[in-house]
């Protein structure tokens, strides 16, 4: 029921891709976002996966992707401002294939800034997802605060012994900001939620549209 790796079109030339789940008639379509390009980041990411197939067991049509310049995607890295129009093109396509379904939208680290961002461009496109997961938003990096309608319930998952996004930082925000997400923390939980993988899974099963 996978299409495997596909090249779609983005704005700055090829993005990889990868398609798995129901293909022939999901219950609703997913997009997972991966953590930072220079960093690492990639679609094939742990926590990026983890996501990618509690979605997929849920009956999605599930879509990750390379931003720009990573992988076999073309272009160079953008500050999370292309990424979002690279997010915006694969949405594009997804709904193409799979029009009228309801949306999960998911990111982890660096990839959940972007999904946050795309959010926001599909509810002023009248696009909202149904639903957005954030996990180990980098809050202290990039600009959090002037996120301001997601057009959906939001989730924030973070660990609480987290080794690049500070924590307490991130509990703050979600209290102050006017998303008003479901916190959610993970004793005893770093960055990339080793041995806890299996939690994060069934968390995300629990948010689906």
């Amino acid at each position: 029921m996978s299409r495997d790796r596909l090249a779609l079109e983005g704005p700055e030339g090829t993005l990889e891709a990868a398609l798995e789940g129901d293909t022939e008639a999901p219950r609703f379509i997913a997009i997972v976002c991966h953590p930072h390009p220079l960093f690492g980041g990639t679609m094939d990411n742990k926590v990026v996966t983890t996501l990618s197939r509690a979605a997929r067991d849920a009956g999605a049509a599930v879509l990750r992707f390379n931003f720009r310049g990573v992988g076999n995607s073309q272009g160079a890295f953008s500050d999370g401002i292309g990424e979002t129009e690279d997010l915006i093109a694969v949405h594009n396509w997804l709904t193409r294939e799979f029009p009228d379904k309801p949306l999960w939208l998911a990111g982890f680290s660096f990839g959940s800034f972007v999904a946050a961002r795309g959010a926001e461009v599909l509810t002023a496109n009248g696009q909202a997802p149904k639903a957005l997961m954030l996990v180990a938003p980098p809050v202290h990096h990039f600009d959090f605060a002037s996120l301001e309608n997601a057009g959906c319930p939001v989730t924030v998952v973070q660990g609480e012994d987290d080794e690049v996004v500070p924590a307490e930082q991130v509990f703050r925000w979600a209290g102050e900001t006017v998303l008003a997400p479901d916190l959610i923390r993970f004793p005893d939980s770093g960055h990339f939620f080793h041995g806890k993988l299996v939690d994060l899974k069934e968390v995300a099963a629990s948010r689906m549209p």
